[in-house]
This record gives structure tokens, C-alpha cells and sequence, in this order.
């Protein structure tokens, strides 16, 4: 009787294979067992009938080709400084925030803050306790800046007094706003609202937006995608780490500044200096008008905004319109200032992950190893974190760079299906609010969403 012959599979030695958990990976390696480790995850659960929809969708594909080419060819570029009033047509009584809708109700701690001072500044109540009366009864409008093609970083209030960065895209023809940074520590931004929170609203006011908005008229438009991409190769991450870039746009303005206001141009350029985060607010406008241009394609799965409002964290994608999905803000893990400490800390806040959705900020942290001194962690998680990203992205950015990983873009363009696939979340480092009313910045560090948002963006995509 003749024997079959051996599979080949049999014939040589057994290779081991590895995949998920890591208990018996690091069993074999103990016992020097070679294997080939394979990392996988299991999709987030309950979205499977979901993502096999979305992922058959024929249009998703060429849709997505669309939308993430739009968001990496826009090219942003600072045109002007002018009032909210005038270019987001801000009516007295009506303020912007950050982040998905929002009541008064609702409203965290440092919403509440920025609010009270926003009425304070507009000049709609004497003190803040009037102001919170006044809040509270609906006396005024309050919409996301997310639908007036603006961005706000943490609580991201713009009143119609507000002087305002404005960004065109040189590629799609679209516009952006964000206000100017004020700085950090105790700022309207983070809830704060004394006297010094105020005086220094009324400065920018009357000082440095006109400054600014003369010295551009002088200047010409400034092509932020390049100072960025120059920014990625000096350091900056461009969220919670924005020097080299802030020091970039001050050699480009400072000739105009004084030339356009020489009486000011020394306490308008000692204020940009001594604020490292000045370029901030400019990046998320960038990113915004970015992310705008890919808006409206359907089917596409691409994350077009990601915003926070010290409450829910959501999100809004190419294929879906203006709808919001939401979920819980989380509050963010990194390092306090002083004696401050997690208890302190309000859930996650503002529009500035708007740099995430643009491929910078956390996706961009192995471009910028010093990030870690401020948000925590070590040189290898940056590194990880960025890496990590690829596998939700749909492309490596050509103009932002990463020297550390050979000149390789930054990931973007986030998928919501292949965050659902991983299982992976998007990572951000953001600044930390106080939860009370007027404390201000009390630390910074990172942050994952939930879940929810992206798994019912999701679950609406497979309907359509």
C-alpha cells in the first residue's frame, strides 16, 4: 500500500504565529521560541454589520480618493485680521464656542467661564452675576463656530468685538477663522474671566488686531502650508507645541509691524514673543479651511472635524453633511501645573483638535520629540503615537514631514471605518481646563475619544 505523500506544509519545522493578546507571545519569547507576532485587534463591537456595509460601499473608495485629496492640496494662507463682526456677520447678542452644540444647562465649568467673561467684554452685563443671569435665561444666542466655517480653541467664545485670523485657501477658494491667541495661564480661553482676562481682551482689541491687519495690508499674504512644513522640521507639532512656528511668523510680520505701526510695534511684538502659542489659533484655521474643502462628497468616510465643548466630544464626516455624532468628553491624562491635580480637571475641550483632523497636533508628535516635556510620556510614545495613526488614516500628508520617520508624511484623513476595523482611536494632546469657573489652564496632556462618536458615524454612513 502506498503512503500519501507529506503536505508541505509539514514538511519543515512548525513556525509559530502569534496574534492579539500578548500572553502567550511573551510565553514563547521566554522560552526562546521564534514566532511571528501579528498585530491585530477585532473590530469595535457592535459595528460589523455596519463596517461590511461601508466597506462594500463601490463609491467609498474613489469618494475617499476625492475628499483626502482635497484636504492635503488646500493651501492656506493668511490674508487679513479683522473683526468677528465683520467677516463672520456676528450680531450683538450672539456668541460662538467650540465644539458641537450646546445650552447654558449643559454647559461645563470653563464654557460657563469664558461665556460669563464674553458677556463682560461685549458689555451685556455689569458684573458675573449678572452675566449668568443672563446666560441662563437664553438672553444670549449660542451656535458652534464650527458652522460659521470658524474654529475656537478650548472654549472657543468669539463675540462679535473679537479680532479675528483670517485664512484663504489658495487651492479650493474656501475661507477660515479663529480668533487671536491670548496667551496662557489664566485666559478667556480656559474659563477665566477677572479684570486681567477683560483688560487684556480690550488690548487685543484695540491694539493688536489693528496692528496686525496693517501690517498684512503692507506684508501680502502669508502661505502658511509652507511655515508649517518648515515648523514639522524644527520641532513643532503644531497643537501644544507651536514655537519654531510662532517664531517663523514673527520674522515674516515684524518688518511690516513696524512699519505699519512703529508707536506699537514694540508691545505688539514683546506680546507675540512672550506667547509661544501665538501661531495656534493660525494653524487651526488652516487646518479648518482644509478640512472644509473635503466636506460634501458622499460616501466618503473621512472625518472632516473633530471638536470638543468641555461636555461631548464630536465628530463630522465627509458623507454625512453638518450632522454631529457625539460622545462623553474624556478628561485628559498628562502633567499639571503646580499644585493642581486630576481632580481639578475638566473633560476634554475645544475646537483645536481640528490639528489632529489635518494630520498635526498628536499625529504629528514624532516630528516634535520635545512635545513629551509638556504633555507627558517619553521620546518612544510620540514616536508610537504617530505610527499608530497610519493604520486610521487614508494618506501620508506631502508637505507636512516627519525628519525622525526618513521624511515621511504625517498621517491624515481619518477613516471612521478603519477606526472601527482597528479598533484604534484617534490620539490627541490638548491643554487642561479647570473645571471651576475662572480657574484657567491647570495642565496639559492626552486624550482618546469615545468610542460612540465614530461607531454611530459609522452605523449613518452604512445607511446612506
Amino acid at each position: 500500500m502506498s503512503s500519501s505523500p507529506t503536505p508541505s506544509v509539514l514538511a519543515g519545522e512548525p513556525r509559530v504565529i502569534t496574534v492579539g493578546a500578548a500572553l502567550l507571545a511573551e510565553a514563547l519569547d521566554e522560552q526562546a521560541v521564534p514566532r511571528l507576532g501579528v498585530d491585530w485587534r477585532p473590530p469595535l463591537p457592535g459595528t460589523a454589520e455596519a463596517l461590511a456595509k461601508v466597506l462594500a460601499d463601490p463609491r467609498r473608495a474613489r469618494a475617499n480618493e476625492i475628499a483626502v485629496g482635497r484636504l492635503t492640496s488646500a493651501r492656506p494662507h493668511l490674508v487679513g485680521v479683522r473683526p468677528a463682526r465683520e467677516v463672520l456677520d456676528l450680531p450683538r447678542g450672539t456668541f460662538f464656542h467650540a465644539g458641537p452644540p450646546i445650552e447654558w444647562e449643559r454647559a461645563s465649568g470653563p464654557m460657563r467661564g469664558a461665556l460669563i467673561g464674553a458677556a463682560l467684554f461685549e458689555g451685556l452685563a455689569a458684573d458675573a452675576g449678572e452675566a449668568e443671569k443672563l446666560l441662563a435665561s437664553g438672553g444670549v444666542t449660542l451656535d458652534p463656530c464650527h458652522h460659521h466655517r470658524a474654529v475656537g480653541p478650548m472654549a472657543g467664545v468669539v463675540t462679535p468685538s473679537m479680532w479675528m485670523f483670517e485664512i484663504a485657501d489658495a487651492e479650493h477658494g474656501g475661507s477660515a477663522y479663529c480668533s487671536l491667541n491670548e496667551g496662557l495661564g489664566k485666559v478667556l480661553r480656559y474659563g477665566a474671566y477677572g479684570p486681567e482676562v477683560i483688560a487684556r481682551l480690550r488690548w487685543m482689541g484695540d491694539v493688536l488686531g489693528p496692528v496686525l491687519a496693517a501690517a498684512l495690508a503692507l506684508s501680502g499674504p502669508i502661505d502658511l502650508r509652507s511655515l508649517i512644513a518648515q515648523a514639522l522640521q524644527m520641532g513643532d507639532e503644531l497643537h501644544n507645541r507651536n514655537r519654531a512656528a510662532t517664531s517663523l511668523l514673527v520674522r515674516e510680520l515684524a518688518p511690516a509691524i513696524v512699519d505699519a505701526a512703529p508707536e506699537r510695534a514694540a508691545e505688539v511684538l514683546r506680546f507675540i514673543n512672550g506667547n509661544d502659542h501665538f501661531f495656534l489659533n493660525a494653524a487651526m484655521a488652516a487646518g479648518k479651511v482644509g478640512a472644509d474643502a473635503a466636506r460634501g462628497v458622499p460616501g466618503s468616510s473621512l472625518v472632516v472635524a473633530m471638536a470638543r465643548n468641555g461636555t461631548d466630544f464630536g465628530v463630522q464626516v465627509s458623507g454625512l453633511g453638518d450632522r454631529w455624532f457625539t460622545g462623553p468628553a474624556g478628561v485628559p491624562d498628562g502633567l499639571y501645573l503646580g499644585a493642581y491635580g486630576p481632580d481639578d480637571a475638566n473633560p476634554d475641550i475645544g475646537d483645536s483638535t481640528i490639528t489632529e483632523t489635518s494630520g498635526l497636533g498628536g499625529f504629528a508628535m514624532a516630528a516634535s520629540p520635545a512635545i513629551v516635556r509638556f504633555v507627558g510620556g517619553d521620546v518612544a510614545d510620540a514616536v508610537a503615537a504617530t505610527r499608530r495613526m497610519y493604520e486610521i488614516t487614508l494618506a501620508e500628508h506631502p508637505a507636512y514631514q516627519i525628519p525622525g520617520l526618513g521624511f515621511r508624511g504625517t498621517p491624515v484623513g481619518i477613516d471612521v471605518a478603519l477606526v472601527a476595523r482597528t479598533g484604534l482611536l484617534p490620539i490627541v494632546n490638548t491643554g487642561i481646563a479647570g473645571r471651576v469657573a475662572g480657574t484657567g489652564q491647570v495642565g496639559a496632556g492626552l486624550v482618546s475619544p469615545p468610542t460612540e462618536a465614530f461607531t454611530s458615524a459609522l452605523v449613518a454612513l452604512a445607511e446612506t
